[in-house]
């Protein structure tokens, strides 16, 4: 990534699978809304689950980094 972008707040999810992730994630994304979420999330299917919840549940995946397993999720207001 070339540029840092700004997060509201950070969680390193670490290892959690699809489920306990995004119910997790759904918790914290709704105590901040509007805000950016920066997650590390380590899980292999990650990559391909978090884009897709955040389609499905009107969040805005801003960028992920695969290089850190990083993304960077707008909470819906």
């Amino acid at each position: 990534m070339s540029k840092p972008l700004h997060a509201d707040a950070e969680w390193d999810a670490g290892d959690l699978g699809c489920g306990e992730l995004v119910l997790d994630l759904r918790k914290r994304l709704r105590a901040m809304p509007g805000g950016v979420l920066k997650v590390v999330a380590r899980d292999i299917g990650a990559s391909e689950d978090l884009p897709a919840w955040c389609r499905l549940t009107g969040n805005e995946l801003l960028a992920h980094d695969p290089d850190t397993t990083s993304f960077w999720i707008r909470s819906r207001s």
